[in-house]
């Protein structure tokens, strides 16, 4: 089976997933693989036929990978993929529709608002429901682009209006104070926790992407009881989304209580990557890891495909 490794792109984070993707080809490769490295444009479909791609890994950070726009295109071709459909791809790049569904599914998050039309009088009633600091995030955006933490009144309204300006619609969050945690899920299952201990403000682009500019803990400082209660919030949030194969779901820690930030469906597979490091210390490799994503993937999409040519 030929297998295109869709990489690049056109979203901001066209760079980080570039270096995923040639990772996750040469991993494949290793493995003995028939792979076709793939840097998206919008001739993709014409690609994907002329390079008779079977099945497609898709390591397409930010739209149009992560907000199922490619995931509908495979579907249309029925070509295969890694990672989660089309609904919960727009759901989970969405961060008012995330919210939203966490509220509904009993999912343990940040306070958040969304601006309304007179944005001068609602900033007025902002630090009254959420308190200071104020987190302002794209509502869109992967990899904590765009995102600011407001730590006084005067600042508030200009960061909104120039993040609206940049990216569109954005979220406002209550600030959690503690410690930055991650869990990643391959399957159904989650992996060690990571503690991530940043050298900037907080664990922004710069942070995620830069060698040396956060230190990893793993598995995170947390008791069995803890542990237990974070791996079971991250899979209810992943459930909650319906994602498929992989994922990571980001939270904060206040106090031993977790609040889930957002849903990734398609993590980051650099070398210095949070699920390669988790997946490291559960005792799977780099290799093994990219391969164990493709079979799984895999065997969902001949399930599906299987009920859809045969409908009760």
């Amino acid at each position: 089976m030929k297998i295109g490794v869709l990489y690049g792109g056109w979203s901001r984070e066209r760079e980080v997933s570039i270096r995923s993707g040639k990772n996750v080809a040469d991993a494949l490769r290793k493995k003995g693989y028939d792979v076709v490295e793939i840097d998206v444009n919008r001739n993709l479909p014409v690609v994907l036929k002329e390079k008779a791609i079977e099945f497609a890994y898709i390591m397409l950070h930010g739209s149009p990978g992560e907000d199922g726009t490619i995931q509908g295109l495979l579907e249309i071709m029925r070509i295969g993929y890694t990672g989660s459909g089309v609904k919960a791809s727009a759901c989970a790049i969405d961060k008012i529709t995330t919210k939203k569904i966490f509220l509904a599914s009993g999912v343990n998050t940040p306070r958040f608002l969304i601006p309304e039309e007179n944005l001068q009088k609602f900033a007025q009633t902002i630090p009254r429901k959420l308190g200071f600091p104020i987190v302002v995030k794209p509502r869109y955006e992967g990899s904590s682009i765009g995102v600011n933490i407001i730590k006084a009144p005067d600042k508030l309204l200009s960061t909104i209006k120039e993040t609206m300006d940049k990216f569109g619609d954005v979220l406002l969050e209550e600030y959690i104070e503690g410690k930055d945690i991650t869990v990643s899920i391959v399957g159904n299952r989650a992996l060690p926790i990571l503690e991530l201990v940043p050298k900037n403000e907080f664990y922004d682009y710069e942070a995620k992407y830069t060698k040396g500019k956060t230190e990893f803990i793993i598995p995170a400082r947390l008791d069995d009881n803890l542990t237990k209660i974070v791996k079971n919030l991250a899979l209810k949030a992943y459930n909650a989304i319906e994602c498929a194969d992989f994922g990571r779901v980001d939270m904060r820690l206040r106090e031993n209580e977790p609040y889930v930030l957002e849903v990734n469906t398609i993590p980051g597979m650099t070398e210095i990557s949070d699920l390669p490091a988790q997946a490291k210390a559960d005792g799977i490799p780099y290799e093994d890891l990219v391969e164990k994503i493709l079979q799984i993937s895999m065997e969902r999409w001949k399930s599906t495909t299987k009920k859809i040519a045969n409908p009760k």
